[in-house]
């Protein structure tokens, strides 16, 4: 029988503890939304349309709706997410965006709100997520140049 010492424990790909925090974040959205959700429950279908309204903000920069940011800012960090998951498979596509470290969430989600109003009637009754890919590789191209 081999010794204790002579095990080592198996090496980790370089992409298993990525998913290991990814499954961690998405069981724990998925434990909130059981929580939260409404008796009858429904896919989460955040319509383009639907983003606008809970993104929107008055003129002071505060969200219109109650809970709007939250919801607004959430859906975009998940789009983030995925697509820098993608990233790390290099199943993102050619075209992708780089945000640098120094964006506040808060300007991302002004950036896809003016996105979502200037191309209203394009992403208005289709499910948000592409839109706001959109919104980023145009606003955060990862070819751009330096000084530009």
């Amino acid at each position: 029988m081999p010794s204790s010492r002579n095990l080592k424990p198996k090496p980790m790909n370089r992409h298993g503890s990525a998913f290991k925090r990814l499954i961690c974040v998405f069981a724990g959205l998925l434990c909130v939304a059981v929580v939260l959700c409404p008796e009858k429950a429904y896919a989460a279908r955040f319509s383009g349309e639907y983003l606008l309204k809970v993104c929107a903000l008055d003129k002071q920069g505060e969200e219109m709706v109650p809970g709007g940011k939250i919801a607004c800012q959430s859906y975009i960090s998940a789009v983030i997410d995925y697509h820098n998951f993608l990233r790390t498979l290099d199943a993102a596509g050619p075209d992708s965006f780089c945000i640098p470290d120094d964006v506040s969430l808060n300007e991302i989600q002004l950036v896809v709100l003016l996105y979502f109003l200037k191309n209203k009637k394009l992403h208005k009754n289709f499910i948000a997520a592409p839109g706001v890919e959109m919104a980023l590789i145009d606003a955060y191209p990862c070819n751009r140049k330096k000084g530009h």
